[in-house]
């Protein structure tokens, strides 16, 4: 699509740079695009905004167009209204996603293009790379479990970039919207090399990306995922926890690719603020490493651990107020229950095997690399 003399709404973030590192604003304007209004997911465009916060409409000094923020104080602010689109000519989506169902970008872009869909407003993806690569892993969505942070039935670590995720959206969810993927250039579909820079506060850096699709599980629980330290999702832990009792455990359940080392630490801010924490910090060794069988191990090691200190998160979560935090993650209540039940996680994660199988298969059409 030729966007020359076109008025083009963007959703982007400081996560989606150029070549050159360069935020995609200014990219955007060197190129001289004419660029009407600016979109804004969760953590907002300039990804200063903690998580579950709502991001305020930005502006800047700057720019004639209009700002928009797609992560209100409810659950309709995530859906661009008509009249935010109107006057567009074209919608381009520019995020850099991180590989995993509960990361929100990739449904903020599913709900953007049932917005233009609806008002036959093209839409064109620019593809970025998967910074934790092709790998497939963990439970799909149940129905009924659908929300924000499992917005359609994929596979937790679903091992597809966000152009690829457009495509089988397309077909699966918005069939009339008219989509552009722009492909990456020069990428393989492996790892993406380091310098891909991380679009929101609690994602520093790419080994960030690499645990979280198991790490986030710890959002769901009473348990400090790390948030308020400089190793968010690499960190977990509780006050005044037997960690060295925890890293037994741990090691005896035998997980691939990571090793387990013994951590105190003080979250400056979200659960536990200011109270010494002990845990683990969970680190990668080899691509082996499983991160959402590894995020199942922590949960029931951790359980087991500290009896009725464990609890799991009851306040409203990503909007959603009558269904539990960690069955929203999981996409149904079958995790949770086994758990409570005393599962091991090798008996859970055998339930995952033909799922994933099934997905692999059903991504197929849609990889590009």
């Amino acid at each position: 699509m030729d966007l020359h003399g076109k008025r083009v709404g963007v959703l982007t973030h400081d996560g989606a740079v150029d070549a050159f590192h360069a935020p995609g604003i200014l990219a955007y304007h060197d190129r001289g695009l004419n660029v009407a209004a600016w979109f804004g997911p969760e953590h907002g465009i300039s990804g200063h905004a903690q998580d579950l916060i709502a991001v305020e409409i930005e502006t800047d000094a700057r720019e004639t167009a209009k700002w928009y923020s797609l992560y209100g104080s409810s659950f309709a602010s995530l859906k661009p209204s008509a009249a935010m689109l109107d006057g567009l000519d074209c919608f381009i989506i520019d995020l850099q996603d991180v590989g995993s169902r509960y990361y929100t970008f990739q449904a903020t872009m599913l709900y953007c293009m049932e917005a233009c869909a609806e008002l036959g407003l093209p839409v064109m993806v620019f593809d970025r790379p998967n910074p934790i690569g092709r790998c497939v892993e963990g439970p799909g969505l149940e129905a009924g479990f659908e929300s924000f942070v499992s917005v359609h039935p994929i596979a937790s670590r679903h091992g597809m970039t966000i152009g690829e995720l457009a495509k089988l959206y397309q077909v699966e969810r918005v069939p009339k919207v008219d989509l552009t993927v722009v492909p990456c250039e020069g990428w393989t579909g492996n790892h993406a090399p380091e310098f891909v820079l991380p679009p929101s506060p609690n994602m520093p850096t790419v080994r960030t990306a690499w645990v979280y699709p198991g790490m986030c599980f710890i959002e769901g629980t009473n348990l400090s995922e790390g948030r308020g330290t400089t190793r968010p999702f690499e960190y977990v832990g509780f006050p005044d926890c037997d960690h060295y009792e925890l890293l037994n455990r741990l090691n005896r359940m035998e997980l691939p690719g990571v090793t387990f080392l013994p951590v105190d630490f003080l979250p400056t801010f979200q659960k536990h603020a200011n109270q010494n924490c002990r845990g683990v910090f969970v680190y990668p060794t080899t691509d082996a490493f499983r991160p959402v069988r590894t995020g199942l191990a922590i949960l029931i090691a951790f359980r087991d651990l500290l009896g009725d200190l464990f609890q799991w998160r009851t306040e409203t979560y990503e909007f959603v107020s009558h269904i539990p935090a960690i069955d929203l993650l999981f996409g149904s209540d079958r995790e949770r229950t086994m758990i409570e039940t005393g599962a091991r996680w090798q008996e859970i994660a055998k339930l995952w095997e033909p799922e994933e199988a099934a997905f692999r298969e059903r991504r197929k059409p849609y990889l590009l690399y």
